[in-house]
């Protein structure tokens, strides 16, 4: 299974900021799509964002206008920057190399990084 290295996580009131770094190997970042998913206790893993390998994105319905999913192509690495973080974005945020293709987002199920626990609290 390929190496993705996801860092940055933490625990933050709310309200607060934190930034999600993924580090991909340069093979598999040059060529994919990019996604950051996340999973919370008892909850289904879910896709909160993407970006294509221009830089178009997409987002989960409820942090639109307060994540930000970015990529730097010289580093091999993907971002998400969050603002305005809730209680309910608290979960394990995993980073995945994938397809992008007719509007949506297809991750590939051998690029997978280990996961970063987001806590959101006061």
């Amino acid at each position: 299974q390929a190496q993705l290295v996801e860092s940055g996580g933490g625990l933050v009131q709310p309200g607060g900021s934190l930034r999600l770094s993924c580090a991909a190997p340069g093979s598999i970042f040059s060529i994919n799509a990019m996604g950051w998913y996340r999973q919370a206790p008892g909850k289904q893993r879910e896709l909160v964002a993407a970006i294509t390998k221009r830089g178009s994105t997409n987002y989960l319905d409820s942090v639109k206008g307060r994540f930000t999913i970015s990529r730097d192509n010289a580093k091999n690495t993907v971002y998400l920057q969050m603002n305005s973080l809730k209680p309910e974005d608290t979960a394990v945020y995993y980073c995945n190399a994938g397809d992008y293709y007719s509007g949506s987002y297809y991750p590939l199920s051998r690029y997978w990084g280990q996961g970063t626990q987001v806590t959101v609290s006061s």
